[in-house]
C-alpha cells in the first residue's frame, strides 16, 4: 500500500506541473486585477470544474476496469504485469524524446466570460479536464495501478481526490497569493508562473526518462519471468 502511495504521490506531481491549468488561472488573475475584481469565484470555478471532471474519469474507470474484469474472468499474473510495466517503461522514455510544449494563455472567451460570468469558467475547467484525464499518461498509469490491486481500499476514490488536489496544488497556491496584496505574494506568484513555463516541460520529459528506465530495468531483473 505504501508503494502504491508513493507511486499516486509522484504521479500526481508530474501532472502538478501542466503549465496550462497554471496559465488559465493566471490569466483569470490578471483579468480581475485589471477590472478590480476578486479572482476568486473564477479562479475556482475553473479549478471545481476541472476537479469534478478529472476524479468523476478516475473513478469511473477503475470501476469500469473492475467490472470487465470480472466479467471476462482475467487475471493479472506476474508475466503479464512485468510485460505491462515493460511496455509501459519504454513508452515513458518515447515520450521523454517528445517536445513539450508549455501553452500558458487561456482562450479569448474564457477572459470575457470571466468579466461578465465567472462561474462560465466552470465550463472551461470541465472541457480542460476533458482533454486532460483520458490523455494524460501520469494519470492512466496511477488508474491502472489502483485498479490493479485486489483488494482494493475500501476508501479507494479518496486516492483519486487526494491525486487531483496534489496536481492542482500549483493553480490553488496562485490563486491564494492573488488574494493577497503584498510585495512578496506578487513576487512569489510570479516566480511559480515563469519557473514552470520555462521548467515544467523538460522536468516532465526527464522524469518521464527517469521512471521508464526504473520500470525497464526493474522489469528485465525479472525476466526469468517474462519468457
Amino acid at each position: 500500500m505504501e508503494a502504491l502511495l508513493l507511486a499516486l504521490a509522484g504521479l500526481a506531481f508530474l501532472d502538478s506541473l501542466n503549465v496550462l491549468n497554471v496559465g488559465v488561472v493566471s490569466a483569470v488573475v490578471y483579468a480581475s486585477r485589471l477590472d478590480r475584481r476578486s479572482p476568486v469565484r473564477g479562479g475556482l470555478s475553473f479549478i471545481g470544474g476541472l476537479f469534478a471532471v478529472t476524479t468523476t474519469f478516475g473513478v469511473c474507470t477503475v470501476l469500469g476496469l473492475g467490472v470487465l474484469t470480472e466479467w471476462a474472468d482475467f487475471k493479472v499474473t506476474p508475466a503479464l504485469r512485468f510485460w505491462g510495466q515493460l511496455v509501459l517503461g519504454v513508452v515513458l522514455m518515447c515520450l521523454a524524446y517528445f517536445p513539450l510544449t508549455a501553452q500558458t494563455s487561456a482562450p479569448g472567451w474564457a477572459l470575457a466570460a470571466m468579466r461578465q460570468r465567472p462561474w462560465l469558467l466552470g465550463v472551461l475547467g470541465a472541457a480542460v479536464g476533458m482533454g486532460q484525464a483520458p490523455t494524460s499518461i501520469p494519470y492512466i498509469t496511477g488508474l491502472a495501478m489502483l485498479a490493479a490491486v485486489h483488494p482494493r481500499p475500501p476508501l479507494w476514490p479518496l486516492l483519486i481526490y487526494a491525486y487531483w488536489t496534489l496536481a492542482l496544488s500549483p493553480s490553488m497556491l496562485i490563486l491564494f497569493l492573488a488574494t493577497r496584496k503584498t510585495t512578496r505574494a506578487v513576487r512569489i506568484q510570479r516566480g511559480i508562473v515563469r519557473g514552470l513555463t520555462r521548467y515544467g516541460p523538460i522536468s516532465v520529459r526527464i522524469l518521464f526518462l527517469v521512471f521508464g528506465v526504473g520500470l525497464v530495468a526493474d522489469a528485465l531483473l525479472f525476466r526469468s519471468v517474462l519468457w
